[in-house]
């Protein structure tokens, strides 16, 4: 169920409470579009015939543009040149309000700016236009004034994006992190380079797979040992956690007492670019609005999951991001309603996770209060809560030939929608004793109008070392009651 991070985006991201300072090496992405009709006969090279340009805000302004599109006040911080480049990008910062009080103009270098000239989805080349040349004393001066002076103002969370473009020195990362920290301030690093010993002291860094085999020395093939050397430069670098991102294979969470791997979310895969900005971009808005590692990285999973979707570099938005959030929510619920051979798998996996699985059922026919509040009740004495439902025919066996006045399949379905229940599955026979054997659950639950030695199934979770739990229910609601007031 995705409803922590529905509320998240749909009412947090909303209110523009918190503020990112953003800081790194920005870029000005631009496209040249068009369609390879033939070679060229002055070279063995595609002609592409020209029918669109486009302009976007890339690197470092590209997490800007993300944070800013899913709600968050942006701070950016970086070197432009004094050029054409250089005011588009600004003007594009501007458009999205994003604050730019904290770019310094270098009249020294250009702005750095990436042309790819695309024949239809097929990227056929790049130009680069960047300088290699060392920042001067006086722009690594000014640039760590301006830093210093947006930090003082006490964002939500810091990120440096690193390009490897000059901007994110060993000085000025080391001067960030200790300002962060004496000011409580979380530091995400989107990392570059063989050596990240000037990110020492930061939160956390999300490497792709590539960045972490390159700066552990480990073949990205074996991804056992590239996940326990990720851990080892977790430690080595004094991070609270570290973050693989793995592209198709989705993201590893490297916390100090836990590894937790996030599945790949998205369905088609166009193009890849960008989509790592977006993915520390969501895990910091998360992270600011209360969302814990693992929720914050599943969100900014889904985010990166949209973007792959879509050509060229592109920032996600909260109203994009929440209509995916729906969607999933609703293909979730429906996954919940399983036949058995389904759930023994599920139920499998939860034990080998050291889950306690919870077993109750009932007929739920005009599903009422007292019905959730029981079923929140049951799903706290354990992990993960399996719901046997009574088929349309023995309820009617049970109850009589009037019920049940719901459909066994909607009943299912709404009892699916709630957070407590993890899994449905119906039953035809008059107990669950069949289901309660296959299952083997760690605890059973019922009502408290049972005794213990009424509880079907009972007896058997004892001899297997489970136990029986009796909830309370909650005066005055049943179906029976609303039956009667509907017929009255």
């Amino acid at each position: 169920m995705r409803e922590k991070l529905i509320e998240t985006v749909k009412h947090r991201f909303a209110t523009g409470d918190k503020t990112a300072l953003v800081i790194g090496d920005l870029m000005l992405d631009r496209y040249l579009i068009g369609e390879v009709e033939r070679i060229s006969p002055e070279a063995p090279v595609p002609v592409v015939l020209l029918k669109q340009e486009n302009e976007r805000a890339g690197g470092a302004a590209n997490v800007a543009a993300n944070l800013s599109l899913l709600g968050i006040n942006t701070v950016m911080a970086g070197v432009i040149g004094d050029d054409a480049e250089g005011r588009a990008l600004l003007e594009m910062l501007q458009g999205l309000n994003i604050s730019s009080s904290a770019i310094v103009t270098s009249h020294q270098r250009p702005t750095v700016t990436k042309t790819r000239i695309l024949g239809g989805h097929q990227q056929m080349m790049r130009l680069d236009k960047e300088s290699r040349l060392t920042f001067t004393d006086t722009e690594a001066s000014t640039l760590l004034k301006q830093v210093s002076q947006a930090i003082a103002q006490k964002p939500a969370v810091i990120i440096l994006s690193d390009y490897a473009k000059g901007v994110l020195s060993t000085e000025l990362c080391q001067a960030v992190i200790a300002q962060a920290k004496a000011l409580g301030i979380p530091v995400l690093v989107d990392p570059k380079g063989r050596d990240y010993s000037k990110y020492r002291g930061a939160t956390a860094l999300t490497p792709n797979k590539k960045e972490t085999s390159e700066a552990c020395g480990v073949d990205a093939i074996d991804t056992e040992r590239l996940l326990q050397a990720a851990a080892e430069l977790r430690d080595q670098l004094g991070l609270e956690f570290l973050a693989v991102t793995r592209g198709e294979e989705g993201i590893s969470l490297l916390e100090k007492n836990e590894t937790i791997h996030i599945p790949a979310a998205a369905k088609q895969v166009f193009d890849v670019s960008g989509a790592g900005d977006t993915v520390i971009a969501t895990l910091a808005a998360g992270l600011i609005h209360g969302l814990s590692h693992r929720q914050a990285f599943e969100l900014a999973n889904i985010a990166a999951g949209i973007v792959v979707g879509k050509v060229g570099t592109v920032p996600v938005n909260r109203e994009e991001l929440l209509a995916e959030l729906i969607s999933q929510d609703s293909v979730e619920q429906a996954d919940k309603i399983c036949e058995l051979d389904t759930l023994l798998v599920r139920v499998k996996q939860w034990k080998q996770q050291k889950k306690r699985i919870v077993f109750t059922n009932g007929c739920f026919d005009l599903l009422h209060a007292g019905h959730v509040t029981y079923l929140e009740a049951a799903r706290k004495t354990g992990d993960k809560l399996i719901l046997g439902l009574n088929t349309d025919r023995s309820v009617s066996a049970l109850k009589g030939p009037s019920r049940p006045v719901i459909h066994e399949a909607d009943r299912a379905r709404v009892l699916a929608a709630l957070e407590a229940v993890d899994a449905v599955i119906l039953f035809d026979e008059d107990t669950p004793l069949k289901l309660i054997d296959a299952i083997r659950p760690d605890i059973i639950v019922k009502g408290s109008d049972y005794t213990e030695d009424q509880v079907v199934g009972g007896k058997e979770v004892k001899s297997w070392g489970g136990k029986v739990a009796l909830i309370d229910i909650v005066p005055g609601r049943s179906t029976s009651s609303i039956i009667e007031k509907l017929g009255a």
